[in-house]
């Protein structure tokens, strides 16, 4: 497995190794003893999966109290997925950096993104429809959720609209009343 650095310090691309032949390919995404070796979380106590047609933009999710680092891995798709950095004492506060994820990277590695704790993470779907599958290292928390603005001028995160063909970005509800970052209730 590789663990590759990103501009932010501490979000890292995993690419696990894979093992082929004429039948097809097997890989580990996950082993407690490799990752804890690579200085990454041993232990995820919750998995979860969504499913989001072409434009749905989820974020920019985080959680007080029981923050989750998130292991984002693209089942299938295309999806544009961002993570921020909301930890005060960093000095990348407040600075973002975002991945194209799909099931294999342009190269044919399969990729994963380990996002930890304290940083707002979200992602927009770029294909059709994508399947997003991410462990993470605290249970969901409703009375901790919060969510940033995906479009806060602040942040100025530069989201591919263009490759959605003219049609806006799908907000949910909840989403679409985030605050800003200047007044976000931060960890």
């Amino acid at each position: 497995m590789q663990v590759l650095d990103t501009p932010l310090h501490d979000v890292k691309l995993i690419q696990p190794r894979r093992f082929g032949d004429d039948r097809g390919w097997f890989t580990e995404i996950f082993n407690a003893s490799v990752f804890a070796e690579a200085k990454l979380p041993a232990s995820f106590v919750q998995d979860n999966q969504s499913f989001s047609m072409k434009g749905v933009l989820r974020g920019l999710h985080y959680q007080l109290v029981k923050p989750q680092g998130k292991l984002v891995r693209v089942l299938s798709g295309h999806i544009w997925d961002v993570a921020v950095d909301l930890r005060r004492d960093s000095d990348q506060f407040g600075q973002w950096a975002g991945f194209h994820l799909k099931p294999r990277n342009d190269a044919g590695e399969l990729e994963l993104l380990w996002i930890p704790e304290g940083f707002a993470h979200g992602f927009l779907v770029l294909s059709e429809s994508a399947e997003v599958l991410y462990k993470t290292t605290n249970p969901y928390y409703p009375a901790g959720e919060r969510s940033i603005l995906w479009d806060d001028p602040a942040l100025a995160i530069q989201w591919p609209l263009d490759r959605l063909d003219g049609v806006s970005p799908q907000v949910s509800a909840k989403d679409s009343k985030g605050s800003t970052f200047s007044a976000a209730e931060l960890p």
